[in-house]
């Protein structure tokens, strides 16, 4: 009598498993994405890339369309292989494409992600970029570090001239 109330118990149990992960792995019913080969559970479709993955992109969309739908291991991604129709895209939904991943490590580097390279599209984004290209980034300005980069060329240039025909890796002077 036991052993049969476990057996019952645990094909429950398994039952309902399969049950959930077939809910996760399964898209929403209310998105429609673009078509594309179907990937493993864990992996998604990490394994067909191989080791030229820009081929496989390329050959996968012969099979599909210019938009395909591919899981990158558990990340979702909309390849567009076409220039017209990338051209389009990002034409009209630039904003929806202009927003970066959240990672945490990003968050503790930069300050909460408040730089420009980090910061999410927005008006702080905006702000930023704005103060670069005003403030840092003028022709005066560039144009105003001109004998310091000069000065730092010419202590280069004599510099390796010292090394003569010899090979010299830059990554190990000490500058």
């Amino acid at each position: 009598m036991l052993p049969s109330l476990y057996v019952a118990l645990l094909s429950f149990l398994v039952g309902l498993l399969l049950h959930f992960i077939r809910l996760r792995w399964r898209p929403p019913p209310h998105r429609r994405l673009p078509p594309g080969p179907r990937g493993l559970p864990i992996f998604g479709n990490l394994h067909m890339l191989g080791t030229l993955p820009h081929r496989t992109l390329y050959d996968l969309s012969k099979n599909y369309c210019p938009i395909m739908f591919l899981k990158l291991g558990s990340i979702p991604a909309v390849i567009v292989s076409s220039p017209e129709t990338a051209e389009l895209i990002l034409k009209t939904h630039d904003s929806v494409f202009a927003r970066r991943p959240k990672i945490k490590a990003i968050k503790y580097i930069s300050d909460g992600s408040k730089g420009l390279a980090f910061a999410p599209y927005g008006p702080q984004w905006r702000n930023a970029r704005k103060f670069c290209t005003q403030e840092l980034l003028m022709a005066e300005k560039i144009g105003s570090y001109g004998g310091m980069r000069k000065e730092e060329i010419g202590i280069l240039v004599q510099q390796l001239k010292v090394v003569g025909g010899e090979v010299l890796d830059l990554g190990e002077k000490d500058w």
